[in-house]
């Protein structure tokens, strides 16, 4: 098993970092236990003794999908692995959807490889059930994968999950990490203010860059749901067999 373990600094002395630990941890093993699915980690248990708090998942020896794209040498995926690797994330937050709960930190780092190099979403920590989704939580994600409306604390909902897969599809297509050139806060600057998206490479297929392109659109509405992205991914592995 991995072993995650969350520990209350000494130095909490009014208890309000121990607080919100406690909740968070609650949250995502409410959450994660709720969950059965081969593209999402395995829940094995849970402990609390505070100030710790322990979650037990399934062991992934591949590590995350950040190390793995890390490696020079698979900088530049082969598009077929690529689209593998797309389908899997693809069919996890389809499933996690459909049980009415957003991710709200999906990113590269918090996807992991299992022994036959399948991929599974992990990371739950500032997950939400939609309905109750706290708009003013205190971690609210990453900026360089984040939705704007996110970046902004306004209502959110399941397309701000789309638009992070947007910068995932994009990072596995360009082999490097979004706004590589600018700190986190200028990143965010950059995708409210200016409406500005990481370059597309000019080889990417056609398909491909309209589905990122879609993915990471200004208005929610305009994302589409991931059982959309599922088939189109599909036809697309379809498409390279045939070719």
């Amino acid at each position: 098993v991995a072993v995650k373990l969350i520990t209350v600094p000494d130095d909490d002395d009014n208890g309000c970092l121990g607080a919100r630990l406690e909740k968070q941890f609650t949250k995502e093993v409410t959450l994660l236990s709720r969950l059965t699915h081969p593209n999402v980690i395995k829940f094995v248990g849970a402990y609390k003794d505070p100030p710790v708090y322990c979650v037990l998942t399934q062991y992934l020896p591949e590590g995350s999908l950040r190390s793995f794209l890390h490696k020079p040498e698979n900088r530049s995926l082969p598009l077929k692995k690529l689209i593998e690797f797309a389908i899997d994330i693809a069919r996890g937050m389809e499933y996690i959807h459909s049980r009415r709960i957003i991710h709200r930190d999906l990113k590269p780092e918090n996807v992991l490889i299992d022994e036959e190099f399948h991929l599974k979403i992990a990371d739950f920590g500032i997950a939400c059930e939609e309905e109750y989704c706290d708009m003013l939580a205190d971690d609210p994600g990453t900026y360089r994968w984040m939705a704007p409306e996110m970046i902004k604390r306004k209502p959110h909902g399941r397309k701000a999950d789309v638009y992070s897969f947007g910068l995932v599809l994009w990072e596995m297509v360009a082999g490097a990490i979004p706004y590589e050139d600018m700190n986190p806060i200028q990143a965010a600057f950059a995708v409210v203010h200016k409406n500005i998206r990481p370059a597309i490479p000019g080889d990417c297929p056609v398909a491909m860059k309209a589905l990122i392109e879609q993915c990471w659109s200004v208005a929610p509405d305009k994302r589409p749901e991931f059982w959309q992205i599922v088939k189109v991914l599909e036809q697309f592995a379809i498409s390279l067999e045939r070719e």
